[in-house]
């Protein structure tokens, strides 16, 4: 059946109040005593409180960003990368909202604590946007895709449903995050809720909101439909947080197999903190860790600044890596003002569905920042050891899926099989009286548990299954 594309030009449009809904999903009993005070810890600062204590990101220290782990303090990890780009993206918040309260007439009224609640939900989204991402990097998205379009996985993908191949052909890990965010284990406990954060902030985070299959005719371009933002196993709650939030959807008739909707505008503010500090931090990375040539480097950095080569410090610098450091903070600020900027100036399009397309690429600094991240490509997304780490990726992460999925569906339920089941901890174990799973189901649960393995974790548990190394010999 063919959707008719809905005109967001016409009186539809997303509103404030809705999209800040505090809401929480699902809705959770209250375990204190309510009183008539004012909270302390308001319900976004809370998500954002949800995010660093959980063990998913706590993982993240374990996980490459782009290097490595090398023995050294200089190179970003996931969890390094996530704090600092929730950081940028809580100045964005609240310098957006402060533009948006002091331009719009009526909104200071209505929402007086705007600019306080679009840094919070933003920080919160932000700390979180890499919560699913697999072991190894993007790398490990890839692994995982290409072992499901592989010949090996063609037993375990013919019996699913191509809305259901294309989440694993086509492995998301932002989609992995939603489901990590928005679901509890059987074995775990009896409730749904994940981490029980507010709808306002599953809405930020969801920066791609759509499945992975799309229908030819409800495909239209911009970034928003660049990547899925959630598997099927989550689509039910994701139309949950869209009718909360009132996001507009991008066809006539919704669904759980439609074209999905008009991004939240704060994701945009979580995209573009996230582009800034990847772009800005990665190129910082490989010019310390000498991969990228230094004097090049402060040269494009001093050049984004408008800086002269005589232009007058207030300070002599005898260390170029503390002058880069200085560099960083002063593009980083400049960038989060103009981004602000640009957001506030669109922030009534964005609330129809008129633009889509990232920030970042609309600041006039973008030709720089471009090459900017040509040369961190080239020299260190395209250097040895991070070419060497993406390849093993493939293998362990390959041998880790075809492994477990084979000892999972083995219907003599041989020794090898069991034991193999038996190392998976219990709530990714499709089998007992409270998991009735099925096919679909139990290789999601089994990409759960491998996606959420940090780097060493699965290095370390492919050498034993592989019968390379004990573990007495790690």
């Amino acid at each position: 059946m063919m959707h008719l594309q809905i005109d967001s030009s016409a009186t539809s449009a997303m509103s404030w109040p809705r999209l800040l809904s505090r809401r929480r999903y699902p809705e959770q009993p209250q375990l204190h005593v309510v009183t008539d005070a004012p909270p302390v810890r308001g319900a976004f600062v809370q998500d954002y409180d949800r995010v660093v204590f959980s063990s998913a990101f706590r993982r993240l220290q374990l996980r490459t960003q782009i290097m490595p782990l090398p023995a050294t303090d200089f190179v970003h990890t996931r969890l390094t990368h996530s704090l600092e780009t929730a950081c940028v993206g809580r100045s964005l918040g609240r310098l957006g909202g402060r533009l948006l309260l002091e331009e719009t007439e009526g909104l200071a009224q209505e929402l007086p604590h705007l600019d306080a609640d679009f840094g919070d939900i933003v920080a919160a989204a932000c700390l979180a946007h890499d919560i699913g991402n697999p072991p190894f990097g993007h790398a490990g998205e890839d692994a995982i895709s290409a072992y499901f379009r592989s010949a090996a996985a063609e037993p375990f993908v013919r019996m699913l449903t191509a809305a259901q191949r294309a989440d694993l052909q086509q492995f998301e890990g932002n989609a992995a995050g939603f489901r990590l965010l928005t679901h509890t284990y059987a074995a775990h406990s009896s409730g749904s809720a994940g981490l029980g954060l507010t709808y306002a902030t599953l809405g930020a985070f969801t920066k791609y909101p759509r499945p992975s299959l799309v229908p030819e005719a409800d495909r239209t371009s911009g970034i928003s439909e660049k990547k899925h933002g959630y598997f099927q196993t989550e689509a039910p709650r994701f139309q949950e947080v869209a009718r909360e939030l009132g996001l507009l959807p991008k066809t006539a008739e919704p669904s759980e197999e439609s074209g999905g909707y008009y991004r939240h505008p704060l994701a945009f503010l979580v995209e573009a903190a996230d582009d800034l500090c990847y772009r800005i931090i990665d190129f910082e990375d490989g010019l310390k860790l000498g991969l990228i040539p230094c004097r090049e480097g402060l040269a494009l950095l001093r050049d984004i600044l408008s800086d002269t080569p005589g232009r007058q410090a207030s300070v002599e610098w005898r260390d170029w890596r503390e002058e880069l450091g200085y560099l960083r903070a002063r593009l980083i600020n400049r960038l989060v003002q103009q981004t602000a900027r640009l957001f506030a100036d669109r922030a009534a399009g964005l609330l129809r569905g008129w633009h889509d397309e990232p920030l970042v690429q609309q600041l006039e600094s973008w030709p720089q920042l471009a090459e900017m991240n040509r040369l961190t490509e080239k020299h260190l997304y395209h250097s040895r050891p991070v070419l060497e780490t993406e390849a093993a990726g493939f293998e362990v992460l390959a041998g880790l899926l075809d492994a477990f999925l084979h000892a999972t569906f083995d219907p003599q339920g041989s020794a090898h099989s069991r034991k193999l089941v038996q190392l998976l901890p219990e709530q990714f174990r499709a089998v007992g009286p409270q998991q009735e799973a099925t096919a679909y189901e139990q290789i999601v649960l089994l990409t759960d548990f491998i996606g959420g393995l940090t780097d060493q974790n699965a290095l370390g548990l492919y050498r034993s299954i592989r019968g390379i190394a004990l573990p007495a010999s790690r």
